[in-house]
């Protein structure tokens, strides 16, 4: 008799189940490397719900690695090498924090899977600014970019990403923009209504709410097109070649098998397709910015080229 034990890859068991359900997977397990509640947190257990409910993967675990702008859990991907069970979502931010944090672990050795979601940003001055249009802004910033100060999130991250990127499509020096960096949409909103600041940085759903009651003026959105339900100019409509989106997306280990890697794209692909992701976008206000398998593949490596590039110009990378 032989005894000798079956062993069934994560491939295997997708095909093996029946068309849309894989319940036969067991124990995929996804990295949210920050702590309970952030982004990647809500992306991670996103996905949890949808596969679970749609039938696509049970059971799927959700468990967090904070610390270090996700470059700690990063580091703990890194050495799960071929482990065809193990995902984590991650984002522009890891990005940027991997050089700001001169992280030994950086992502070219894992396993891109796909772009899942992404928030545009927005520049806002306060509603008596007399800085109407993003012209009025640059006019002003290149006479003296040292007293134009901008308000947004930490250092380094996507939206001292966006002045850097701005700047220098308009002409001015990036390592000479005067750029106040706080820790919460809090603070932020509270140095523009103050008028400590000439304008701020954020992602628009940070903003929103200030923004319809008249109390800050959005003045461009970092999206190459206009979109809908915001009525805010685009940079690029503004003669300001610059678009940026803050995504979040989703790799593997390193090391993984074609076959698994195909495993988990396609399971990423049915629940991307599915009636209950559409409906979590929309409650959460996400935009759809899906791109998987190779295409993500490409885009993550210009990403990662580009973020270098930008936080060499700003002086925060040598």
């Amino acid at each position: 008799m032989n005894t000798k034990p079956i062993v069934l890859t994560l491939s295997a068991l997708l095909l093996a189940a029946p068309a849309g359900l894989a319940q036969n997977i067991n124990n995929l397990r996804i990295m949210a490397p920050a702590s309970p509640g952030g982004g990647w947190d809500q992306t991670s257990r996103a996905i949890q719900n949808v596969m679970q409910e749609q039938g696509i993967v049970k059971p799927v675990q959700v468990f967090n690695v904070p610390g270090a702008g996700g470059t700690i859990g990063l580091a703990q991907l890194n050495n799960a090498k071929g482990d065809g069970s193990l995902m984590m979502t991650m984002g522009l931010v890891m990005v940027g924090a991997i050089l700001t944090n001169s992280s030994k672990s950086d992502l070219s050795r894992v396993t891109p899977l796909a772009r899942l979601t992404g928030e545009y940003e927005v520049i806002v001055v306060p509603a008596a600014s007399p800085y109407k249009h993003m012209a009025d802004l640059v006019a002003a910033w290149k006479t003296d970019p040292g007293k134009v100060a901008f308000a947004g999130g930490s250092a380094g991250g996507t939206d001292h990403m966006l002045v850097g990127l701005v700047a220098k499509a308009s002409g001015i020096d990036p390592r000479k923009i005067n750029y106040v960096p706080f820790s919460g949409g809090g603070e932020t909103l509270a140095a523009l209504l103050g008028n400590q600041v000439a304008a701020g940085v954020a992602g628009y759903g940070e903003f929103e709410a200030q923004i319809k009651a008249g109390k800050l003026r959005a003045i461009g959105i970092s999206s190459a097109k206009p979109q809908a339900g915001i009525n805010v100019p685009t940079l690029k409509s503004q003669g300001i070649n610059v678009d940026l989106a803050n995504w979040r997306g989703i790799v593997a280990a390193p090391g993984i098998s074609a076959s698994d890697k195909a495993a988990l794209v396609a399971a990423l692909d049915k629940m991307h397709a599915s009636k209950q992701w559409k409906e979590t976008l929309a409650t959460r206000n996400w935009t759809d910015l899906y791109l998987s398998g190779s295409k993500f593949d490409v885009y993550l490596k210009l990403e990662a080229a580009r973020t270098k590039e930008v936080l060499q110009s700003i002086g925060l990378v040598k």
